[in-house]
This record gives C-alpha cells, sequence and structure tokens, in this order.
C-alpha cells in the first residue's frame, strides 16, 4: 500500500490533473449511468475519483450525498479547489480502497473509472470486491470501467489487466447480476485511443 500512495501522490504532484492519461473533461458515460440507475437522493461513491470531474457533474445534477475517495490527498485537493465552497458538500476519503473501512450496506451506486485494472494481484481484486458486497445496499448498483482487450498494456508506468466484459463481470461473480456493458474509446490528452469496458451491474 505504501508503495501505491507514493506512486499516485508523485504523479499527482507532478502533472497537471488535466495531462494524466485518464483525463475526461466531461464524464459523460459515467455521469449518464449514473443518473439512469437513481435519483438524486442516492448515496454514491466514486472511487479512485480523485481529480475527476464527475463529482461536478454529479453536484450540478442535484446529487446531495456524495463520497469520492482515492488514494492520493493531493488528487483530491485539485477537486475541492476546483469545487471551490461546493466542496463541502463532498465527503473526501483517502484510502486504499482494498483497505479503506467503509460503512455497511450504506451505498446506492459504486462507480469506478480505471481503479479496477490497476489490480493485478488476485487477492486485491477479491479484497475489492467484498469491499463491494460489505458497502453496497441489496439492490444497489456497481459501475466499473476497465481497459478493454484492446486497452493499454500499461498505465503511468504499471501494468494493468484488460478485460473483455465477461471476464470483468466474472471478477464480481454471481451476487452482481449483468444488466449490461458498453465500450468507449477514450481519447488521451496526448491523443492516443484507450478501450473501455464499462460494465453495469445490481447487487443481490
Amino acid at each position: 500500500m505504501l508503495d501505491r500512495h507514493r506512486h499516485w501522490e508523485s504523479v499527482y504532484s507532478n502533472r497537471a490533473a488535466e495531462e494524466v492519461s485518464w483525463f475526461q473533461p466531461h464524464a459523460a458515460s459515467s455521469l449518464r449511468l449514473i443518473e439512469g440507475c437513481t435519483d438524486t437522493n442516492a448515496h454514491v461513491i466514486d472511487v479512485g475519483g480523485g481529480a475527476s470531474v464527475l463529482v461536478d457533474g454529479l453536484l450540478d445534477a442535484g446529487y446531495r450525498h456524495l463520497t469520492v475517495l482515492d488514494l492520493a490527498e493531493s488528487a483530491l485537493t485539485v477537486s475541492r479547489k476546483r469545487l471551490g465552497a461546493r466542496a463541502q458538500s463532498v465527503h473526501w476519503v483517502v484510502a486504499d480502497i482494498t483497505q479503506a473501512h467503509l460503512p455497511t450496506a450504506h451505498y446506492d451506486v459504486w462507480h469506478d473509472r480505471a481503479v479496477f485494472h490497476f489490480l493485478t494481484a488476485p487477492a486485491d481484486r477479491a479484497r475489492y470486491v467484498a469491499q463491494v458486497l460489505k458497502s453496497v445496499k441489496p439492490g444497489g448498483h456497481v459501475i466499473v470501467a476497465a481497459f478493454g482487450p484492446g486497452g493499454p498494456l500499461q498505465c503511468s508506468g504499471l501494468d494493468v489487466m484488460r478485460y473483455a466484459p465477461d471476464a470483468l463481470h466474472a471478477e464480481f461473480g454471481m451476487p452482481f447480476r449483468l444488466l449490461k456493458h458498453e465500450t468507449e474509446i477514450h481519447h488521451t490528452p496526448a491523443g492516443k485511443e484507450q478501450e473501455f469496458v464499462y460494465c453495469y451491474c445490481v447487487r443481490a
């Protein structure tokens, strides 16, 4: 965990948030999927949300119970500064998702774009799934986006996993019913293309 923490603090300390490869000026797919499955009273957690602008879009849409979790304090600082006074409406958590202390059966929506594919060790993936099972309400929605089969083999200097939709869903297993999946071609700030697979599930 210490090495992961040091790595991501270094990434956000040495590069502007708009320069990292996963940066999106508008988190359109994520926002659409979240808005399509719940209302603004929902408790939503954005895992690895860091400097993402998804929280801006959710606040604009009227969501009031938002948690943003990231391993890097420096990434969360970017979002807090960008949001200004609105940042006080968000619960900010600095933690490794595989070890975070999350409330039980609390979240209506779990969202993760670009964290799960960094978990290359099976034990870390198992801990991640256990966190989802613990903290998402029965009937809650789980939206996870990871690199697809045509995605890169490395990102930010780290090895990553790549998933076809069935393989990504299989990591979570029977407690999660797959409602749909979709593919998005993300254009990085450097002009490269990255294939993302989004899986949208309901927790039993």
